[in-house]
């Protein structure tokens, strides 16, 4: 919960609201987004609502963040740096094998969206949040991974690496959707034949065959 954040903690009251040193309001505020959206969605809070949730007066938020697609581009930031550590240490540079190493990435995705739900939401709800540099910065660096785990994938297939950018994508694509899926309850282990980590690995092993044998791949 939002509210067990050590910047929580320190918060003092001052005739009934919350005074913060420079820097922790802007993260309560990120901290009280993340939670909005994972109640909600990304279209179901207003600056003013997470003024409210931290303790703050509604003008409070604007000397962080002049608008809320600001705060939600830097809630899509933090989300993908976090996003991009979970990928790296999942990849681990393509221990044992690029195949099995692209294995855990599929499960550390989906985990991810399980997960942090508001990040996840803040990330890929809406692509404006990444118009941002800090966080199209962020995005690309974290996607980047993907796209080395396909062109490894596909070397040690013996197939060109040429096809690596358009197989990323079709992953990409593939774990969003089961992970939108899961999110929403369609998909999940409780129900015969519907536990998302197999979907997604038989997906993207259909994927990496067609990959390698396209036209050219040789």
């Amino acid at each position: 919960m939002v509210g067990k954040h050590s910047f929580f903690k320190s918060a003092l009251r001052e005739g009934g609201r919350r005074a913060y040193h420079h820097g922790r309001l802007k993260d309560a505020l990120v901290e009280a987004a993340r939670g909005l959206i994972a109640e909600r969605g990304p279209a179901g809070f207003t600056l003013a609502e997470a003024a409210k949730r931290v303790g703050v007066t509604p003008a409070a938020p604007y000397r962080h963040f002049p608008d809320r697609s600001a705060l939600l581009a830097e809630l899509a930031r933090r989300g993908f740096d976090l996003f991009g550590q979970r990928l790296s240490g999942a990849w681990n540079n393509g221990t044992p094998n690029p195949l099995e190493a692209l294995r855990r990435m599929g499960s550390a995705y989906l985990d991810f969206a399980r997960q942090e739900p508001g990040l996840y939401g803040a990330m890929f709800d809406n692509v404006g949040a990444l118009a941002s540099p800090d966080a199209g910065a962020a995005a690309n660096e974290a996607l980047s991974l993907l796209r080395l785990a396909c062109d490894s994938v596909l070397r040690a297939r013996g197939a060109s690496e040429a096809h690596g950018r358009l197989l990323a994508l079709q992953i990409w694509s593939l774990s969003h959707g089961v992970a939108m899926l899961t999110l929403a309850g369609h998909l999940s282990e409780a129900n015969e034949g519907c536990d998302p980590v197999p979907i997604l690995e038989s997906g993207v092993s259909a994927l990496i065959e067609t990959a390698a044998r396209r036209p050219g791949a040789k």
